[in-house]
């Protein structure tokens, strides 16, 4: 299925884009970022625990199912100050 990401703020200096198009998406976020996004940037493996993500604008969590023309948001944790 297709779709994209959106990389934002830090996550976006570790993959040098600010949106990846998606054209065979897997069944849920946990196995695209899996499959898909970790392998592509290794990096990103060290946020999995703190990473913020959003699929269409609300906040879910990585077992959520991807839909066509899903948009799913990767951002790191907020910190405020």
């Amino acid at each position: 299925m297709k779709g994209r990401v959106l990389f934002f703020s830090l996550l976006q200096d570790i993959t040098g884009c600010q949106e990846l198009a998606v054209d065979d998406a897997p069944a849920t976020v946990h196995a695209l970022l899996e499959e898909s996004i970790y392998p592509r940037w290794p990096a990103l493996r060290e946020w999995r625990g703190s990473m913020l993500l959003a699929l269409d604008h609300e906040y879910i969590r990585a077992d959520a199912p991807l839909h066509p023309g899903f948009e799913l948001a990767l951002m790191p944790p907020v910190q405020g100050g």
